[in-house]
């Protein structure tokens, strides 16, 4: 696929300070933290970590154009042993129920299996950000078989149960690819009623909206995808894009930069805002470094300066107590009915 990183054809934009420039320039009605104040949700804070998100890096075998990592295979950044075994010590000592594996491709990792096994043993739930397309390459096809005997779930990247609208944003082949490893992954029991093992599709809109009703999506797919391919699934997350790295540079190229914040800002929802994902999980990056979402980890936005800032010196008290930092992108999650790594909010 044809390279379509920022940070691989050296471009400003790849810079976060640059990226948050641009979104700092469009003119706004509210800002968000006004709007949080008006709420009674200034400052921002959490509830209880109850995720621990672990970004294994940013190696992939795709550039996706909504892609808000700005992952591919040009980027080599990878979690060491030694942080990862902090990350489950972490888990451990602090009663944390869930770890949520991404990247990039997170199974691309040389530790990713070790991972998963070792998460599982502490039994915690184990959550796998995939692609779908790794499950095609010849070393991962038998990861199905791998993640069914661990029981793990699987959120899925589909952005469409049409081939042009998946393909348009993720690349020639994606669509056959995806549908291949979803077969896959229904003939080990994912997608099945009683099975136990949870496949979740995610849905990113093709264009600069809002994604529409979850509920009556989720239906409308799974009609869908069975009629049409005899693909089953469990749930489906529609997903807000996030005005940052690739997603950014196409609103910029497309002139739609300014009417989508001022259209994710005028969708301000409260109750959306109140269950952001920020306040029950917690980001790790690659390097160890703490932050309060994937997003902000994007950004290189860390946690504030007074919570602990690495993994190594995780304080469950200190990092529950934080003030969780936001800028504009955050108009993301708190538009319409919400958008977090778990669908939406409300």
């Amino acid at each position: 696929m044809r390279a379509t990183s920022p940070a691989y054809r050296h471009l400003p934009l790849a810079q976060p300070r640059v990226q948050l420039a641009h979104i700092e320039e469009v003119s706004l009605d509210h800002e968000l933290e006004t709007l949080l104040e008006r709420h009674g949700l200034w400052p921002l804070r959490p509830t209880r970590i109850s995720t621990l998100q672990i970004n294994l890096g940013r190696l992939c075998n795709m550039t996706c154009l909504h892609c808000h990592v700005d992952a591919g295979p040009d980027r080599r950044e990878a979690m060491s042993r030694a942080t990862l075994e902090r990350c489950l010590d972490v888990v451990a000592s602090n009663d944390i129920p869930i770890v949520d594996i991404t990247g990039g491709a997170p199974e691309l990792h040389p530790e990713f299996r070790w991972l998963v096994a070792q998460a599982r043993a502490l039994g915690r739930k184990v959550i796998d950000r995939c692609n779908l397309t790794i499950l095609e390459y010849p070393a991962y096809r038998d990861l199905p078989a791998f993640f069914a005997e661990h029981e793990v779930e699987l959120v899925c990247s589909l952005p469409h149960y049409r081939s042009l609208l998946t393909d348009r944003q993720r690349g020639e082949g994606t669509f056959e690819r995806s549908l291949s490893a979803l077969r896959r992954l229904n003939e080990v029991g994912y997608g099945k009623a009683g099975s136990g093992l949870g496949l979740v599709l995610v849905a990113n809109p093709v264009g600069a909206f809002l994604p529409p009703a979850q509920a009556s999506l989720e239906r409308e797919w799974k009609r869908e995808l069975f009629r049409l391919y005899q693909v089953s699934f469990d749930s489906l997350y529609c997903m807000t894009n996030m005005p940052i790295a690739r997603y950014l540079e196409w609103l910029l190229q497309s002139g739609n930069l300014e009417s989508y914040l001022q259209r994710l800002a005028a969708a301000f929802n409260p109750a959306a805002a109140a269950a952001v994902m920020c306040r029950t999980t917690l980001s790790v990056g690659w390097d160890g470094r703490l932050h309060d979402c994937d997003f902000n980890q994007m950004l290189d936005l860390g946690v504030e300066p007074e919570a602990p800032h690495h993994i190594a010196r995780f304080d469950r008290a200190a990092l529950e107590s934080r003030r969780i930092v936001v800028r504009r992108h955050c108009f993301g999650c708190t538009a319409g009915a919400g958008s977090s790594c778990g669908g939406t909010t409300t």
